[in-house]
């Protein structure tokens, strides 16, 4: 496993199109790998690895989350839906007007 300094993660979609073009609200954290309790650190690192993300279910108005960190020395964004983040890294996100 890396021990990365931080995990970016941006919540996107929904009712109000967070995230998208001529968005007003931006939603995002920050959070470092060593605050990831260890069976959610596995969750998310075997989601890194496959790089492709889990099918979603279908829910209307539905969040993704865009999740920015190093994986295996090397840059990786995925993005995925709700129901697959991790609850530590989905709940240090924190929306902010722009």
């Amino acid at each position: 496993m890396d021990q990365q300094p931080a995990i970016e993660i941006e919540r996107l979609g929904g009712f109000a199109g967070f995230g998208g073009p001529g968005a007003h609200l931006r939603s995002r954290g920050t959070l470092p790998w060593s605050q990831l309790p260890a069976h959610e650190r596995q969750q998310l690192e075997q989601l890194l690895a496959s790089r492709a993300a889990p099918p979603a279910t279908t829910v209307a108005d539905g969040f993704r989350y865009r999740i920015t960190t190093h994986h295996l020395g090397h840059p990786v964004t995925i993005e995925i839906a709700e129901e697959h983040v991790p609850a530590t890294l989905r709940d240090c996100v924190q929306d902010e007007l722009i």
